[in-house]
């Protein structure tokens, strides 16, 4: 037993240097595409950290959107940055990433001396939410407090992801409306990410349904389940499997809006039937969370799939 414990103690502290090693090359390496592959490599070796703290739920999310969407964002971004400096410029960005670096060593020791500090037993609410549990129909405690007790606050995430993508389609040229998003797609993608894609295509379509339905007793959700499916949809525009759609397509747009919308209908639903806004009424709890969670995972997945799409092309000039 001992010896198990000394390998577990060991696995984690080299689990520990190396998201601090890896953190640390990604802000000081000069290539922004190999900084780019490096924040998505440390997006899922944080994934597996959150493995290490016992917390599931967090890790699908980290592995999804920390490891996947933005590492997409970021990789897609990167390689379309202009050339890499010469070496004399490249050399004078050694002090910005020395302080950025600095500043992120202050954030971590003020983040770890805030925890160390906390008393033991640190407070929670975790007895109060158990108690209350059953109210709710749900076994998963992470569902319960977001789809229950903090309702209000998930219901305005949903319509903040809603109007980022309003502020992001703002930034469209009044010419390019009609226009499909360019980003993505690939000019002539391999045949291997073709076939990938292909493949993973109903796969992960799947997997995000698994995830959303063992959402309601185990770790999982509409939120893991829709960036799945967002990073698969992705998958398949780069591969050219699938186009992107023009923003002026309205079947996108209503599925982006009806996660909100539902959850809001059902949450002015309580106020007659349950007493109070976002109350379910007894014996429907757990149909209404589900039902609720089906629409915003869907909604999440398109929202987060057209911010990934891209922008149309700005027309060029003509004279």
């Amino acid at each position: 037993m001992s010896a198990l414990f000394d390998l577990a103690l060991l696995a984690d502290f080299m689990l520990a240097m190396s998201a601090l090693l890896l953190g640390l090359w990604v802000i000081l390496t000069a290539d922004a595409l190999r900084a780019a592959i490096g924040f998505l490599v440390y997006g899922l070796l944080m994934a597996i950290v959150w493995i290490r703290l016992d917390a599931p739920d967090i890790a699908l999310t980290e592995a999804a959107i920390g490891g996947g969407l933005i590492g997409l964002l970021v990789l897609g971004a990167s390689t379309r940055l202009p050339p890499a400096p010469t070496a004399p410029t490249a050399r004078g960005r050694w002090p910005l990433h020395l302080l950025a670096a600095l500043l992120s060593l202050v954030v971590a020791l003020g983040l770890a001396a805030v925890v160390l500090s906390l008393p033991d037993p640190a407070p929670s609410l975790a007895t109060t939410v158990a108690a209350e549990l059953p109210a709710t129909a749900v076994e998963n405690p992470v569902t319960a407090v977001l789809m229950a007790f903090r309702a209000v606050d998930t219901l305005f995430e949903t319509v903040v992801l809603v109007l980022a993508l309003i502020a992001f389609w703002s930034l469209i040229p009044d010419a390019s409306w009609t226009r499909r998003p360019a980003w993505l797609p690939l000019p002539h993608p391999s045949p291997q990410l073709v076939l990938l894609a292909q493949i993973l295509l109903p796969l992960v379509i799947l997997v995000a349904l698994h995830l959303f339905w063992i959402g309601a007793s185990l770790p999982g959700g509409k939120f893991q389940a829709g960036a799945l499916l967002a990073g698969v949809w992705a998958l398949a525009m780069v591969a050219g499997v699938m186009q992107p759609p023009a923003v002026t397509q309205r079947l996108p747009r209503l599925l982006a809006v009806i996660g909100p919308l539902v959850f809001f209908a059902i949450g002015l639903a309580g106020i007659w039937l349950a007493g109070d806004f976002l109350a379910y009424p007894v014996g429907f709890e757990k149909p209404l969370i589900l039902l609720i969670e089906a629409v915003l995972m869907v909604s999440v997945a398109v929202v987060l799939g057209l911010i990934l799409a891209g922008l149309p092309a700005a027309l060029e000039d003509r004279p």
